[in-house]
């Protein structure tokens, strides 16, 4: 690459990293709103409704940009989506039977298992500061969210959830492209709301009620919902898997935050310490000074993909 293209694809990476950053905030603004809905909404009926919203307007605005998907992408979008849903309705699934700390624990084990399954399936190529900045932010999590921990059906469910939101990151980071980006998102919020319908089917769908229950969904599905879908999907065409899935892992601290703020909860050590220290991991593999720059998912493709081109 030349000095011009390295300087752009690197001033992308920082775009990339600080959009992700936004969208781990909006997504941790979300769960005091979500611990008041479900209280008289059920979990997966929430979820369908939200992302139903989210995949009705994002085809109204983005149509044009899915009808030049091509077949490829499109598959893509369609696998994309059926990874982020099965995981949606695991993890919902996950805390009817365990704490949501420990669910978001669990889950937050996907900055472990970003890494690990991608150096297992895709060969990628992990620098020892990655992998620090991985302890560093699995030890933090652990520190935000753990009281105590027993492993059963939820654990299980969980963790499950966990694998697959590695592996929706990894597909992401390594073949979303920022051309197709909003048309990617917008397949994709299709497909999550499928599965949620079919998850919400079985007890009959509830809508929420009352202006406040309907202008907390109208933010999550369209904030925090389409707009945080196509962010992460622009992002992730420019950004390692590794480092994204390490700087998502601030969802909690995000999560920590606003319920301190506008939720009424207390502001404890674990909160202060466990945030820190997801922090610095986030600090250390995106704005370190003098930090290596790495290839953009774009710069290495999988082995695979090199022996296939887009039709």
């Amino acid at each position: 690459m030349t000095g011009t293209s390295t300087a752009a694809a690197q001033r992308a990476g920082r775009l990339a990293a600080l959009l992700l950053v936004i969208v781990t905030a909006l997504w941790g603004s979300t769960f005091f709103l979500i611990k008041d809905l479900v209280v008289t909404l059920p979990p997966t009926d929430f979820l369908a409704v939200r992302f139903a919203i989210a995949a009705l307007v994002m085809l109204a605005i983005f149509h044009r940009q899915v009808r030049v998907l091509t077949r490829r992408e499109l598959r893509l979008a369609v696998v994309l989506g059926a990874l982020y849903g099965a995981a949606q309705v695991l993890q919902t699934m996950g805390l009817q039977h365990t704490d949501a700390s420990i669910s978001g624990f669990i889950t937050g084990t996907y900055v472990v298992l970003t890494p690990v399954i991608g150096a297992i399936l895709l060969r990628d190529r992990i620098t020892p500061m990655a992998w620090f900045a991985v302890g560093l932010a699995t030890i933090g999590l652990a520190i935000l969210s753990l009281r105590g921990l027993a492993v059963g059906l939820g654990e299980g469910q969980t963790l499950l959830a966990a694998v697959i939101y590695a592996l929706h990151i990894l597909a992401l980071a390594r073949w979303s492209t920022s051309e197709s980006a909003v048309g990617l998102a917008t397949v994709q919020a299709w497909v999550i709301a499928a599965i949620c319908f079919v998850a919400a089917l079985p007890g009959g769908l509830s809508l929420p009620q009352g202006v406040g229950q309907w202008a907390s969904m109208l933010y999550m599905a369209l904030i925090a919902g389409a707009f945080a879908l196509w962010a992460q999907t622009w992002a992730q065409a420019h950004i390692t898997a590794t480092k994204a899935a390490i700087v998502m892992s601030l969802e909690p601290v995000f999560a920590a935050f606003f319920a301190v703020l506008f939720g009424g909860e207390g502001l404890t050590p674990r909160m202060l310490i466990g945030g820190a220290l997801v922090i610095v991991a986030t600090y250390l593999v995106e704005w370190r000074p003098g930090r290596d720059p790495e290839p953009s998912a774009l710069e290495e493709p999988p082995i695979e993909a090199l022996h296939h081109e887009a039709p």
